[in-house]
């Protein structure tokens, strides 16, 4: 089992990921969707494990919801190698 102070440094690493990549999003001149969706996942999957010691349903739906999206802009990026070419 996961003790209270290692589910809140995962939350809180989780959080910082999201933010990080959400910041990339919006100040990187050219978006690299690899880096930007698997920053989210690994956020949301972070997250997800901190909600096994601090449940929460609404959080739980969203990061589920968070991580089909990171996973679909993967699955995305993967499937068009040419829109990747500079």
């Amino acid at each position: 089992m996961i003790s209270d102070l290692s589910a809140n440094v995962i939350g809180i690493l989780g959080s910082i990921l999201i933010v990080a990549a959400y910041a990339y999003n919006v100040y990187a001149t050219k978006v690299d969707p690899f880096v930007y969706n698997g920053a989210n996942l690994a956020g949301a999957g972070l997250l997800t494990i901190s909600l096994t010691v601090h449940f929460n349903l609404a959080s739980l739906l969203l990061e589920i919801v968070w991580i089909a999206i990171a996973l679909g802009g993967l699955w995305k990026a993967w499937r068009q190698p040419a829109e990747r070419q500079p």
